[in-house]
């Protein structure tokens, strides 16, 4: 069993920053590929950004590509999302999630361990 908590989340103005982080417990972090994904009010779940196991490899959705680094510290069992130049419609809940293979990343029901996730707001 994996629990995942996210933190860091809170209300920054337009063109602002912040870094989430997500800590797992257990001592099998680094066997899952660490997802980011979002949900804003009256919309579904979207993905974000992946991290395969290794840190190696990363993908981002278009609409923050360029914006949002997602980086991972498997000594630590955390993974990260840095935003950077925050948008009014970057504004959701953000959730980490974790899953066995770096495929499928935008299928919600392939993941096997979800967080309870963390407010961003983004004010115009």
């Amino acid at each position: 069993q994996v629990q995942l908590v996210e933190s860091g989340g809170g209300l920054v103005q337009a063109g602002g920053s912040l870094k989430l982080s997500c800590v797992a417990s257990g001592r099998t972090f680094s066997s899952y590929v660490m997802v980011w994904f979002r949900q804003a009010p009256g919309k579904e779940r979207e993905f974000v950004a992946a991290i395969s196991k290794s840190g190696g490899s990363t993908y981002y959705a278009d609409s923050v590509k360029g914006r949002f680094t997602i980086s991972r510290d498997n000594d630590k069992n955390t993974v990260y999302l840095q935003m950077n130049s925050l948008k009014p419609e970057d504004t959701a809940v953000y959730y980490c999630a974790a899953k066995l293979t770096f495929s499928n990343l935008y299928k919600r029901d392939g993941y096997d361990y979800w967080g309870q996730g963390t407010q961003v707001t983004v004010s115009s």
